[in-house]
């Protein structure tokens, strides 16, 4: 595939095209399905194609085939230089991409248990690992619905300022949906996921089966002894979990830099962040907020990305302070400064746009216990059912699906859903503790027209907010 993928660049330059790049893409992998213990399904994943992206006369242009010989490939690439001669007669301003250093690399990530070398069979002894753990709980769960999904990513980059770069990632994850029906009450962990970069390995070492397992109890303890939490100001604790969702849906998304200069306010929402912003306060001093692909095995991890510019460690908000956004190229320029390798595409026939990657709240000075210890009335949120943001991504609410009551610094009986409306800035401002331990969770974040979902984490370290206001 090399020899095409570098064919489509010459062949753009040929046409008149400033910039040239081209993506080969190849996708392979599993997907076993399983319900109330019984197999559901197998899917089989296998797709790979190039893409190609042109600039000329200041226009952009896209086009891609899963069609790989040069004929079809050379008629993809005079797509795309049409298309980009089309839009560059109706744009304001032309399209320009930030200078940055490009490198010919090779990486990839390697599986200690290759997931290659197991049967489907193998592969579904870990989705009964979790039905075993569920049914052998003593808590009625009428509903459970599990699935596994495995698949490599093979792509290599080229563009006509000397960037070469090929990686090979695998994915693996579980996820479990459950029910839990007791006294004519229900209650649900809905998709929780389990997920990594490498092979199977990372999941024996995660063993889902057990947060399965404690997943059901504290479901069913909800139901026999959840009472309502309290009302009005008071001091909440949010979990790694509750951290993460906040920092990727109030933080992450609002400092996506073709959001802040109105690209997806068509489709995925605007920002209440403006350029001007940068360097302004919007939290206390102990939130710092980090955005990073490097993370070893994480969801969202690569080390170059689809514009093949290194990827680093982005500071979102450092020490309460707006510091950086997620940029591609063209964001960048027109800032005047350097992409942070934020372009990412779901696969070969997708343009690459601003994305997150593993997003999370940096970790503090505090124990779990010095967090709550001088806490006279609140509550400690663990996990989420719910949660609501405007597409400015400035007023949001999140309820809390397994949650308990602190009071005089101890943790008490468990709460009913209690709600946190509070606005981006009022949420961030309202912390002054966070822990020193640090979790993840991954999640599929959708964004774009079509829609690319991509793997992300998020999460971080606990955090303690004083005086906010909580509904029921």
């Amino acid at each position: 595939m090399h020899e095409l993928v570098e064919f489509a660049v010459e062949k753009a330059l040929e046409l008149g095209a400033k910039y040239a790049e081209a993506r080969f893409e190849e996708h392979s992998g599993v997907s076993i399905f399983m319900k109330n213990g019984n197999p559901e399904g197998l899917g089989i994943r296998a797709d790979r194609g190039i893409g190609v992206r042109v600039l000329v006369n200041g226009g952009m242009g896209f086009a891609s085939t899963n069609v790989l010989t040069k004929e079809s490939v050379s008629e993809a690439v005079k797509k795309a230089v049409k298309l980009a001669k089309a839009t560059s007669k109706v744009r304001n301003r032309p399209i320009e991409f930030s200078e940055e250093r490009f490198h010919e690399v090779y990486y990839e990530v390697r599986m200690k248990k290759d997931f290659r070398d197991y049967s489907g069979e193998e592969k579904m002894e870990y989705l009964k690992l979790i039905e075993e753990e569920v049914l052998n709980s003593g808590v009625n769960v009428p509903m459970r619905f599990l699935s596994y999904q495995d698949w490599i990513a093979h792509k290599y980059f080229v563009n006509n300022e000397g960037a070469k770069v090929e990686s090979v990632i695998p994915r693996v994850s579980i996820t479990y949906n459950l029910v839990v029906f007791e006294e004519g009450q229900v209650e649900q962990a809905p998709f929780v996921k389990t997920a990594f970069t490498g092979g199977l390995e990372l999941i024996e070492k995660a063993e889902p089966w057990k947060k399965a397992l404690n997943d059901v109890k504290a479901l069913h303890r909800l139901i026999k002894e959840g009472k309502k939490p309290p009302e009005g100001k008071v001091d909440v604790v949010i979990s790694p979990e509750v951290a993460g969702i906040a920092v990727h849906e109030s933080v992450g998304h609002p400092y996506e830099a073709d959001r802040i200069f109105g690209r997806e306010a068509a489709q995925a929402g605007e920002s209440f962040v403006k350029p001007e912003m940068l360097g302004q306060k919007i939290g206390s001093e102990v939130v710092t907020v980090i955005e990073d692909p490097t993370i070893p095995n994480s969801w969202g991890f690569y080390l170059y990305d689809d514009e093949g510019v290194k990827a680093r460690p982005r500071y979102l908000i450092k020490d309460g302070i707006i510091t950086e956004f997620l940029m591609n190229r063209e964001y960048a320029y027109y800032l005047g400064t350097h992409s942070n390798a934020s372009a990412r595409a779901i696969n070969y026939d997708r343009e690459p746009i601003v994305r997150m990657a593993n997003t999370y709240l940096a970790p503090g000075d505090y124990s779990f216990e010095e967090l709550i210890e001088d806490v006279k009335l609140g509550v400690y949120m663990v996990s989420f059912n719910e949660w609501n943001i405007d597409d400015r991504r400035y007023q949001q609410r999140y309820i809390g699906r397994e949650a308990y009551l602190i009071e005089n610094g101890e943790i008490k009986h468990p709460v009913r859903r209690p709600i946190l409306e509070i606005t981006t800035k009022g949420l961030w401002s309202s912390v002054d503790a966070v822990g020193k331990e640090v979790e993840f969770y991954p999640g599929t974040c959708g964004k774009g027209e079509p829609g690319q979902g991509v793997p992300v984490w998020m999460g971080g370290a606990s955090a303690r907010l004083r005086d906010v206001v909580l509904r029921r």
